[in-house]
């Protein structure tokens, strides 16, 4: 019997990159998954995608909807509901880094670009894990966090963000294990996806980077930058209860080796992808 059968899974931010992997990855293991973002173009690729790959249209629930508004929570979440009839695993995926439009780096950039971060990166997970904790009380289910494992000073807001991220997951697994609910946090390094694209970064200077990390080991020591689908399969392997029920409350890094060395310079490559 497939591992996920009978379970039902939420993955936010599953348009494109880690979180159309993770999607994939659970449903060809047997899950019901709503998918979910706010381009219907790429989450109908996504869907398209599943289909693909022997998952049945019964099994998916493809929902465009925005998560830092209260109607994309509450229409992710009863949609789920109104169509599967329950919610065993919730997988907070979704998240954005923005660039200041005046140019400005570092704290001095305003606050408005502050709050946009702070919006989908922290509240709306808090939003939507506040929205799902009844179901998951129901079948003693799984919730999963997407964080970041570096800082980046000359654009401070997403790293904030996803510290504060952090610390909430840590609270959250404290007090929902109390009701049956594992809480943990993933971590990934450089992984290639639409991440940097999303920030207007052109792919000259993302492929700069890249080589240059994959030949440097001091920045990435197993020299390769990670697919989606290897943080995909760490996401599904913390969802198994048969293989990680004792991990609970924990933020497993997943980033080649980078953090090991800590040597990755983020004003280097701050620069290097501005030129």
């Amino acid at each position: 019997m497939p591992r996920f059968s009978n379970k039902v899974a939420i993955i936010t931010g599953s348009s494109n990159g880690i979180g159309r992997a993770t999607a994939i990855i659970l449903a060809k293991d047997g899950a019901k998954v709503t998918i979910t973002g706010r381009n219907a173009e790429r989450l109908e690729e996504t869907k398209q995608q599943l289909l693909a790959a022997g998952v049945s249209a019964d099994n998916i629930n493809s929902v465009v909807a925005d998560v830092t508004t209260s109607a994309g929570q509450n229409q992710i979440i009863n949609s789920t509901i109104q169509k599967f009839g329950q919610l065993d695993i919730l997988i907070n995926n979704a998240g954005a880094a923005f660039n200041d439009p005046t140019g400005v780096t570092g704290i001095r950039q305003n606050i408005e670009l502050f709050d946009k971060t702070i919006n989908i990166n922290l509240k709306s997970v808090i939003k939507l894990t506040q929205l799902a904790r009844p179901y998951l009380e129901k079948t003693q289910g799984d919730i999963r966090y997407r964080n970041l494992n570096f800082s980046t000073p000359p654009s401070p807001t997403t790293p904030i963000a996803k510290a504060a991220l952090g610390q909430f997951s840590r609270n959250a697994a404290i007090e929902l294990i109390e009701h049956g609910i594992r809480v943990n946090c993933v971590n990934p390094g450089s992984v290639d996806t639409g991440f940097m694209g999303a920030m207007d970064i052109p792919d000259a200077a993302k492929n700069k980077v890249y080589d240059f990390m994959m030949t440097d080991k001091h920045s990435l020591p197993v020299r390769k930058i990670g697919k989606p689908e290897d943080i995909g399969h760490l996401i599904a392997f913390l969802a198994d209860k048969t293989v990680s029920s004792y991990i609970i409350g924990q933020t497993i890094t997943a980033d080649g080796g980078t953090t090991l060395i800590n040597a990755m310079n983020s004003h280097d490559f701050f620069e290097m992808l501005q030129k």
